[in-house]
């Protein structure tokens, strides 16, 4: 497992219960998933020696890419030497920059997306603002969580949304996407099980809310338009077929008057189907994964009640074991959970837990003012 944060730890447990050995990796010790994990190994995972030395060490059958900043070349090798790499090294390379998935899905499948462009400095990125307008959203091509995120306004919020764009830039790619801005009504995450045998199975889409470009609450399902919910189902197919392999993919969508815009896509579980933790479908997120990367296939997804998830954030630096406060009082309101993830160290709007509601007929709107009260409720010190 590459990566070992909250989502890296659901599938460590979904992995284990269906028989299987996982060693953790991650930058860090004491990551999430390393705590439930048989064995763990810390390292840059963009340092490609240490990436082949653990790999060497381990003989897996199966690497799980859990981020987005790994040597994705020696994905590339070790899939070549018959390592299954999940989905795909394909998958994990295009995805880790926007640039490739972009232009995969823009230019060589004809999806629908925002107007962009790319910029490597500030004359570069300027050029590009001036060529697709404003308002427009600026991002790093690679970075994680919303870092480096912004949308700017007027011309002078340029110069601080450069930077900062470059500052949230993760790894030794320091490029910049420019994204025209969508008038859109709603913003989905589509979860699409792609399968070694059998079809491509979807989840009910999940509407969400982002602040500093990640995710507060979300829910389960996002009421929309039959019609854009096939399309949108279609262009996932498109996408995911074309970066080959098995396994959960979080596909981002805009809906707007015009029509359904593609927007971007984890080859992972997402943090926003963290509300799948609240027992909306038959098979969570993380136990969809589990299967399709062991090729157990899935005959269908049921949605059996509608759910939401909200963060639960930290608001101070804390390097030593954060101390949570508030669980009892949130233990009693009805038909909800919590899950705290484990992390060692805390910071500033740091996720360290999800609250979570659900029930049958109960509405989105209402389960997720229970799970921001129960957010609320829950202290981080």
């Amino acid at each position: 497992m590459l990566g070992s944060g909250e989502l890296g730890k659901e599938v460590v447990i979904s992995l284990q219960r269906l028989g299987c050995t996982v060693i953790a990796c991650d930058a860090y010790e004491g990551a999430p998933a390393m705590q439930v994990a048989d064995g763990f190994e810390v390292f840059s995972m963009l340092d490609g020696n240490a990436l082949e030395k653990a790999v060497r060490k381990h003989s897996p059958d199966i690497i799980v890419p859990e981020v987005e900043s790994i040597r994705t070349d020696k994905l590339y090798e070790f899939e070549g030497e018959g390592i299954q790499v999940t989905p795909s090294a394909k998958a994990a390379n295009f995805t880790m920059n926007r640039k490739l998935i972009r232009d995969l899905a823009a230019k060589d499948l004809g999806l629908r997306t925002a107007p962009y462009a790319y910029a490597t400095n500030i004359e570069e990125f300027e050029s590009a603002v001036k060529e697709i307008g404003l308002p427009c959203v600026v991002k790093p091509l690679m970075s994680s969580s919303g870092k480096g995120q912004s949308v700017v306004r007027n011309t002078s919020e340029l110069e601080a949304a450069f930077t900062y764009a470059m500052e949230g830039s993760r790894g030794d790619l320091k490029e910049i996407i420019v994204e025209g801005f969508i008038d859109f009504h709603t913003e989905i995450t589509l979860l699409t099980v792609t399968q070694k045998e059998g079809e491509t199975l979807f989840c009910a889409p999940i509407g969400h809310r982002q602040e500093r470009g990640d995710y507060q609450e979300s829910w389960q399902p996002m009421s929309m338009n039959e019609g854009h919910l096939k399309e949108a189902q279609e262009m996932a197919e498109k996408v995911t077929t074309a970066l080959n392999g098995s396994g959960i993919w979080g596909v981002e969508f805009f809906i707007s008057k015009s029509g359904v815009y593609f927007s971007e896509l984890s080859p992972r579980p997402h943090d926003t189907g963290m509300v799948t933790l609240a027992n909306t479908q038959n098979l969570s997120e993380f136990e969809l994964h589990a299967r399709a990367i062991l090729g157990i296939p899935v005959q269908e997804i049921k949605l059996l009640k509608n759910g939401a998830s909200a963060v639960i954030l930290a608001d101070k630096d804390n390097s030593f074991l954060p101390v949570f406060s508030g669980l009892e009082k949130a233990s009693s309101l009805p038909d909800s959970d919590f899950k705290i993830f484990g992390k060692p160290t805390s910071r500033p709007y740091r996720r360290m837990a999800v609250a979570l509601s659900y029930g049958i007929s109960e509405s989105t709107e209402s389960l997720v003012e229970r799970a921001k009260h129960i957010a609320n409720i829950i202290s981080v010190d």
